[in-house]
């Protein structure tokens, strides 16, 4: 049995496989939810990139080398430095090189950054509710699992 999906995008039979209507299905779940998040970031002056920096700094509550941060970005970002760059331009972060090696630089969150993170924190939470609204917590629990099998492969080690 087909999915809703069939008929969202004007399919005129069966997708071919399975994996096929589940592959098209991500796909545009993850762009809607991406534009509903891009647009509530956008008002707050952000990028998903930069609120992750910051959601990533906060969560830490510490100094973070760069690369640390480069590691738990949610996305792929290959220029985490002009990125770094950018959030420092808007005084959300600064840097600070380590005293015990030069070559280390931390990222440190501003005060600025922790005030449009303040004015996010609620808006966020509603958006969050409103996406998931119609999973009860078990299928909420599900779908968790099933996404990080389908990721796990795909992350390596």
């Amino acid at each position: 049995m087909g999915g809703d999906l069939e008929r969202r995008i004007g399919k005129r039979g069966r997708f071919e496989t399975r994996e096929e209507e589940a592959l098209l299905d991500l796909v545009r779940t993850a762009d809607r939810v991406e534009a509903r998040v891009g647009r509530l970031l956008k008002e707050h002056g952000l990028t998903h990139a930069q609120y992750n920096v910051l959601r990533i700094l906060r969560g830490l509550g510490r100094p973070t080398p760069i690369l640390e941060v480069a590691e738990q970005m949610l996305t792929e970002t290959p220029g985490i430095t002009g990125l770094i760059d950018r959030l420092e331009k808007l005084e959300f972060v600064r840097r600070e090189r380590c005293e015990r090696d030069r070559r280390v630089v931390y990222v440190v969150l501003g005060p600025k950054a922790a005030d449009v993170l303040g004015g996010l924190d609620g808006p966020m939470a509603e958006l969050r509710s409103g996406l998931f609204a119609g999973l009860t917590q078990a299928e909420l629990a599900t779908l968790i699992r099933l996404l990080d099998r389908v990721r796990g492969p795909l992350e390596g080690p």
